[in-house]
């Protein structure tokens, strides 16, 4: 039988749904910071102290950039005759801190479903891509990069092989203009002895380590006869799940594994020797306890948040501050992510993983780097991105002193030459509650 509109409305669980669509409506919006307008002229900034990060300090240097793009970078740098000349002694210029595992742009409120777009259902996804999921739109955004964070590194989640991550960064009308890199890995929760139940999936009963490593043999396998049969026949029919993975079985992009503990770090270390795959480790909690097969295969790690507790009893209280600097000790390339608890809200925090690294042993330009150039490196985009260098996109900040300092304030933020608003939700509460309490402040 046919429902009307009316009736629709008048059937009880049809006005609950009702109810709740009025409430995301509410909670959900659009941010309304308008996206940086495209350069019209050359811009020189004049008298910084400049932080290239791939090089040394300039004191009292000047940067140039045209059309989005760095043209030059250092002391005795003439500005062109047509620039836009920006005179800012005393301030520090750095590129864009770049958040290497996040969930930024999926996710808007964790605990509001119809916001969370990170993962798909089943178990094998790898043609879900994360890129055509983010929301350019997202509250979030304005809000990490007014601490500095420019880029991010955005990853599916859920499954087992979850789908392709992309590298973005933050200011844009559409996922195409936020699109650094639309695929930079095909990221895999690493199969475990105990699984964490996925929160919008309640499935207790989940396979045990021998069965997802079966499944997960079996799609690479699937991929390659797929790939074979294909080549036999150009009439094959297509499969969008095999045909998203011939660019990770033929090298040209990485695997990008979850993994924390010594056995799962192996594990994915001998899959990948074994399929011929490039490699990418996402946690690394037990990273230096397997730095030999980590190093011998030049396999790099994204540490995984270094606000972490210990994992296991016996640890050390500091075992999550001291990765990062246990992974450089061991030679092996590394960045600092901000993932953990409440994802993507608390990239804005990424400066402050790398902070804490640097008091627990870190060096501090080592630090500085973990948030810049080692993941622009890590994630193939160091040739646009990560570091003052001429070529690359004008992705950069003006701070007031060291981004590592929670003192520190974001003055100016550019992307690709363009610069972009640094109001925020934040920022727009407080001043609505500072004027309230001047206001009763004034009639009391």
């Amino acid at each position: 039988m046919q429902t009307s509109f009316f009736s629709c409305f008048v059937s009880p669980s049809c006005l609950r749904a009702f109810v709740v669509f009025l409430s995301l409506s509410a909670v959900a919006r659009a941010n309304p910071e308008i996206p940086g307008a495209p350069q019209k002229q050359p811009i020189a900034i004049v008298g910084a102290t400049l932080h290239p990060v791939s090089g040394p300090v300039i004191e009292n240097g000047t940067i140039v950039f045209d059309k989005g793009k760095i043209t030059a970078v250092g002391k005795d740098v003439q500005p062109p005759p047509d620039a836009e000349v920006i005179r800012l002694e005393g301030k520090h210029i750095y590129p864009g801190l770049f958040d290497a595992g996040t969930n930024l742009g999926l996710v808007e409120i964790n605990s509001v479903r119809a916001t969370i777009d990170v993962q798909e259902t089943g178990q094998i996804n790898p043609n879900v891509r994360a890129i055509v999921a983010v929301n350019p739109d997202s509250e979030i955004i304005p809000v990490t990069r007014a601490n500095g964070v420019l880029l991010a590194h955005t990853v599916p989640q859920g499954g087992l092989i979850s789908g392709k991550s992309a590298v973005i960064q933050l200011d844009g009308w559409t996922w195409e203009d936020l699109a650094v890199s639309r695929e930079s890995g095909m990221y895999v929760e690493w199969p475990r002895v105990l699984r964490r139940v996925s929160r919008l999936e309640d499935q207790p009963d989940q396979p045990n380590i021998d069965e997802n490593m079966k499944r997960l043999r079996k799609a690479f396998e699937d991929a390659r006869a797929y790939s074979a049969a294909r080549k036999a026949d150009e009439n094959y029919p297509l499969d969008a799940r095999w045909e998203a993975m011939q660019s990770v079985l033929e090298g040209k992009l990485p695997l990008v594994a979850h993994a924390d503990d010594a056995a799962s770090i192996q594990s994915a270390v001998a899959f990948a020797e074994e399929h011929r795959l490039k490699l990418i480790i996402h946690g690394g909690y037990d990273g230096p306890l397997v730095a030999s097969h980590l190093k011998k295969h030049d396999i790099p790690v994204i540490v995984a948040g270094v606000y972490r507790l210990p994992q296991r009893r016996g640890d050390d209280y500091d075992a999550a501050f001291t990765l990062p600097e246990r992974l450089r000790a061991a030679g092996i390339r590394f960045c600092i992510s901000s993932a953990g608890r409440f994802g993507a809200s608390n990239v804005r925090n990424l400066p402050y993983h790398a902070a804490t690294a640097a008091a627990y042993g870190l060096p501090a330009d080592e630090a500085l780097k973990a948030i810049t150039l080692y993941p622009a490196q890590i994630l193939g985009v160091a040739d646009r991105v990560g570091s003052l260098e001429i070529g690359k996109d004008a992705t950069l900040f003006v701070a007031t002193g060291d981004p590592l300092e929670t003192p520190t304030q974001i003055e100016a933020a550019f992307v690709q030459g363009r610069k972009v608003e640094l109001n925020d939700r934040h920022k727009r509460l407080y001043r609505k509650y500072s004027e309230k309490y001047e206001r009763e402040g004034k009639e009391n």
